[in-house]
């Protein structure tokens, strides 16, 4: 039998030991962070206020740059926390709360995700359909689906990290909870930890790319057959940001979440990590709206509105 010990707190080892590396990363950080919470606030305040955005996909890019604010906020801060403190520690009971969080969060993206593929479907392919088949009480059942899943399935998987056991070692080889490097040094309840880790990841991966994928399939055999060149390029083009969103948040995770945890790729995923918990959310609101004319002249209207205010 293993000498199990009643862990009362973890150390997060973070991203480096290296002090002025520390300091850079703190001001790089910190910088990222603002930026992600302006820009998810400000593309949701714009949705809400403008009545050009009031269409399903911008109902559901609401929820996905609202899901950003929590996902980002659920992790960095307390890694702007641990990269200034000499302790770099987080309770245990903070170690479930944000592995909590974490899971949910991630579910409820992906699913949003592909709930916006359906949307895109609809939207392209059925178009005369669309505004009875995608009403707002189907898209607040819709966008409802997500949420209460992704919290659901997270409370079971939490509980499978709660019943992991830990013998002294309490270094966590990463810069917030998560479950790979936590079942790297556990050393009781790994193997149903692991199973179930992998399975759900893949299961829930599957399933809700499977969604994109079939929606893209048929929204590219749909547009192929349209006639107008113009026609083509405006429903490609409202594709292409959330196909980059999609493409960038997937692989991420995958990459961290479908593979047994080992030393090489836990030190891997938490390169990839910083990628998906603070990168991609600055980057959402930027990708669905650099390209977007609907959310640029949204933007020119509430500037101009803002300016008549004030004068």
């Amino acid at each position: 039998m293993s000498n199990f010990t009643d862990v009362k707190e973890f150390i997060l080892l973070g991203l480096t030991s290296r002090q002025e590396l520390q300091v850079l990363f703190f001001g790089v950080f910190l910088i990222v962070y603002i930026i992600t919470l302006l820009g998810n606030i400000g593309i949701i305040i714009l949705i809400g206020i403008s009545p050009q955005l009031q269409s399903p996909m911008y109902f559901f890019l609401s929820h996905l740059s609202f899901v950003d604010v929590w996902f980002s906020s659920n992790v960095t801060p307390k890694m702007l926390e641990n990269l200034l403190s000499e302790t770099k520690t987080i309770s245990y009971v903070g170690c479930l709360v944000q592995c909590y969080f974490f899971i949910a969060l991630v579910h409820v993206e992906v699913y949003i995700l592909a709930v916006m593929a359906f949307d895109r479907y609809m939207a392209i392919c059925n178009p005369l359909l669309y505004g009875s088949k995608m009403s707002r009480i189907v898209c607040v059942r819709l966008i409802s689906v997500p949420y209460v899943y992704g919290f659901s399935v997270s409370l079971i998987c939490t509980l499978w990290t709660y019943g992991l056991y830990f013998c002294g070692n309490v270094e966590i080889n990463h810069f917030y909870c998560a479950d790979p490097p936590l079942i790297k040094i556990a050393c009781g309840g790994v193997h149903i930890k692991e199973y179930t880790m992998i399975v759900i990841a893949g299961i829930n991966f599957t399933y809700s790319l499977s969604v994109v994928l079939i929606s893209y399939t048929l929204i590219v055999v749909a547009v192929l057959r349209m006639h107008s060149a113009d026609g083509r390029k405006k429903a490609f083009s409202t594709c292409g940001s959330h196909l980059t969103a999609v493409t960038m948040f997937y692989g991420t995770l995958i990459f961290m979440y479908l593979r047994r945890p080992t030393e090489e790729s836990v030190e891997q995923g938490k390169m990839v990590a910083v990628f998906y918990t603070t990168v991609i959310p600055m980057l959402n609101p930027m990708i669905y709206s650099l390209r977007n004319k609907d959310v640029k002249e949204a933007v020119n209207k509430a500037i101009s509105k803002a300016n008549l205010k004030l004068q």
